[in-house]
């Protein structure tokens, strides 16, 4: 009788995948299920930031960093449970706590809440999807690994991917926790300091009789920056590529 090979060996591994992984991941999408079926994504809107915007206010005066830790850890859970919503909550920190600490708050309460459910789907599904995996899609794991820090510092600044799914598709391409952590904190600082300069001045807006338009990230004058830094930051890959065909 002959032993089995490497692959089969870790074939037959994968096979016997315990139930108990997709724990973490079953509970953040129930998190989100019980979200709507409470009805708690109709109190995230505009219109009752206006109708409680005095009482927010009076709760940040009163306790001050407390009520930015408890915003922030709000937001934790609305970045793992992949709540919608996120550019109103970021909006909302810029017309609590002004631009700078409502861009902290909002950045490292979403960077935090990215990693858990990172965690969760790495957990739950990288081993599987890695067996199932085909050539073409194993050489692009490996492209991205290589190069992981620039690439997703352009998924994160780039304002046009949804932020479970930049949330999710490195935890399928194996990237490591330090440099998904830094590439999220890093990338994006820009846009929510958009949403925080908007939120800023939300009072403003209130007072007119309208709400703010969440496509302002995508007006020249913020877009074109954040673009720069996302060409920035694909420009050493394109470096190493070209410089590894030259020698090549």
């Amino acid at each position: 009788m002959t032993e089995p090979s490497p692959e089969e060996a870790d074939s037959g591994t994968r096979k016997g995948v315990s139930l108990g992984r997709f724990v973490p991941i079953l509970i953040l999408l129930a998190g989100l299920g019980l979200f709507f079926l409470l009805g708690w994504h109709r109190y995230v809107s505009f219109d009752v930031l206006r109708e409680n915007r005095a009482n927010l206010l009076d709760l940040v005066a009163q306790y001050g960093i407390v009520a930015g830790l408890a915003f922030m850890a709000v937001y934790a859970l609305v970045a793992a449970f992949s709540i919608p919503g996120g550019a109103i909550l970021t909006i909302t920190a810029g017309f609590l706590f002004g631009p700078f600490l409502g861009t902290c708050y909002v950045v490292v309460g979403a960077t935090l809440g990215a990693c858990a459910l990172f965690l969760a789907a790495r957990y739950a599904f990288a081993d599987l999807l890695r067996a199932k995996a085909g050539a073409a899609i194993r050489k692009m794991e490996d492209g991205f690994r290589e190069n992981a820090l620039n690439y997703l510092l352009v998924l994160r600044l780039v304002p046009l991917f949804p932020f479970f799914v930049v949330n999710l598709v490195p935890a399928f391409l194996g990237v490591p926790l330090r440099i998904y952590f830094i590439g999220t904190l890093i990338g994006i600082i820009p846009g929510t300091f958009v949403y925080a300069l908007v939120g800023n001045g939300l009072g403003a807006i209130f007072d007119r009789g309208e709400v703010p338009d969440l496509g302002t990230i995508f007006q020249p004058q913020f877009l074109a920056p954040i673009l720069g830094l996302a060409v920035l930051a694909v420009i050493p890959v394109v470096y190493k590529k070209l410089k590894a065909r030259k020698e090549g």
